[in-house]
């Protein structure tokens, strides 16, 4: 059994507006996954972008803004691998071999493609039915033995599990690919709509008051914040009392996730408070996190060659990592390559 480096791999995917749902959920842990016992690549996923159709000037300002929205949140490109997937073409190469390991069967399973599809499969394109496959190739082409990733991308992590241990077994190469473990942790890991509780925050919402983007100004957080739907009811005294109350529980999480605390603990400090006391000492806390990143995120925004020569650098780093273990997998299979250079 091979043992691996211990690493970590994500991404974020530059589909339009960095909003609180991906500084929770993902951009927060990754900067604090950092300089901890484990290599850190973290990346900007737009191959994944284009299972639907993007304009090409407004993918690569997104890309920029993803990158922007690491490097404000305090991802330090000395610490972890940072670039966006397309530098990197191992990832398609891998991508490919995948799609030849991977079965229809597992690929009809994945329910976000069905979520995404709806009525229209018929319509949609191959990348997006396919695209779990590359999220794979992005994982297995660093042996990442840990993904950080919300519950709603769990399934993919067990399909990379399902297709690494099908491709050791059937090429008779044990433990070339790790069978890498989903960390799903914290209290917002999964941040909903701040005008339906039911329902995930979104970029692509029909109003701006249902999400916070990591772009907005104090005065806007503290706006939606304090606009922010609630119910009559004071908090409760235990978390319990949040049952069937999604945009109480929602305000909660995200209070909770801001303070580096637990839901438990801040349903302690605010037992019995009315919204006209919490939601201002939510929006207070908000600002104080993510002022001085939407202050950062503009700045970088403005130096466009800083962004470019920072995911450039990571590019080449990540590389290096990479090609060496495709290469070994065109070996597992059988390919006749010559090297070259």
């Amino acid at each position: 059994m091979t043992n691996h480096t211990p690493r970590v791999f994500s991404g974020v995917k530059p589909s339009g507006g960095l909003q609180l749902g991906n500084y929770l959920g993902a951009i927060k842990r990754f900067v604090d996954m950092q300089g901890q016992d484990y290599e850190a690549i973290f990346c900007v996923v737009d191959l994944h972008a284009i299972t639907v159709w993007q304009d090409p000037k407004e993918l690569m300002d997104a890309t920029r803004e993803v990158t922007a929205g690491y490097l404000a949140a305090g991802i330090d490109p000395s610490k972890s691998v940072l670039f966006n997937q397309s530098q990197v073409p191992a990832h398609a190469e891998l991508a490919w071999l995948f799609n030849c390991v991977a079965r229809v069967g597992w690929m009809n399973r994945m329910t976000q493609f069905k979520d995404k599809a709806g009525k229209n499969a018929e319509k949609v394109s191959l990348g997006l039915y396919a695209y779990p496959a590359l999220m794979a190739a992005d994982i297995l082409l660093y042996h990442a033995t840990h993904v950080p990733v919300g519950e709603d991308q769990k399934q993919h992590v067990e399909l990379t599990r399902d297709i690494a241990a099908k491709f050791n077994h059937d090429f008779g190469a044990e433990g070339f690919f790790p069978l890498p473990e989903p960390i799903i942790e914290g209290p917002a890991t999964r941040v909903m709509n701040l005008r339906d509780g039911s329902k995930k925050m979104s970029k692509s919402g029909e109003s701006d008051m249902e999400r916070i983007n990591m772009t907005d100004d104090a005065d806007t957080i503290a706006k939606k914040f304090k606009k922010a739907r609630t119910d009559p009811e004071p908090l409760p005294d235990t978390l319990d009392g949040l049952k069937g109350r999604p945009e109480a529980r929602n305000l909660v999480d995200i209070y909770a996730g801001l303070s580096e605390t637990s839901p438990e603990a801040v349903i302690a400090e605010f037992a019995g408070a009315g919204w006209g006391k919490f939601k201002p000492a939510l929006a207070d806390l908000a600002v104080e996190r993510l002022g001085p990143i939407s202050e950062e995120m503009a700045r970088l925004m403005n130096d466009k060659a800083e962004i470019d020569r920072v995911l450039a650098q990571g590019a080449e780093r990540a590389e290096a990592i990479a090609q060496p273990i495709l290469d070994q997998t065109y070996e597992i299979m059988g390919f006749l390559r010559s090297r070259r250079g």
